[in-house]
């Protein structure tokens, strides 16, 4: 008798396994490349907001000096040379806003105690820190 093949007849079934392992091999490159990147972008924005320049205050104490304004003690904290501003708004007894400013700080300092005049449309009640940002 003749040997019997053991090899399985060309294109029969398919492509061949090699052919799988060669688009298998680029879809992992691909997928490597791209999580790096991703990666990357995480990780430089994550660096970014934990690194960043910081400016941040607090009212330490307000006073209603008129009918149209308010006078706020303010405490920022920034990086020194930072520059940045901070939102003040004032409220009514109703709870309308009745004043909005945003207040510049360009000092050299990394603390600053400034009193600052927040003018209203009617009588205020209250003054909020909205937030501070850095330029």
């Amino acid at each position: 008798m003749a040997a019997a093949s053991t090899k399985l007849p060309e294109g029969r079934y398919g492509r061949s396994r090699t052919a799988d392992e060669r688009a298998d091999r680029k879809l992992m490159i691909v997928g490597s490349v791209l999580g790096v990147i991703l990666l990357g972008v995480v990780g430089w924005f994550g660096y970014d907001y934990i690194n960043g320049t910081k400016v941040s205050a607090e009212v330490i104490k307000f006073d209603v000096v008129s009918d149209k304004a308010v006078e706020a003690h303010l405490e920022v904290r920034k990086d020194a040379g930072a520059r940045g501003y901070c939102t003040l708004r004032s409220q009514a007894e109703s709870g309308a806003e009745v004043g909005r400013a945003d207040f510049r700080f360009d000092q050299q300092k990394g603390r600053i105690d400034k009193v600052v005049t927040l003018r209203t449309t009617e009588k205020a009640t209250s003054v909020e820190l909205l937030g501070c940002h850095s330029d």
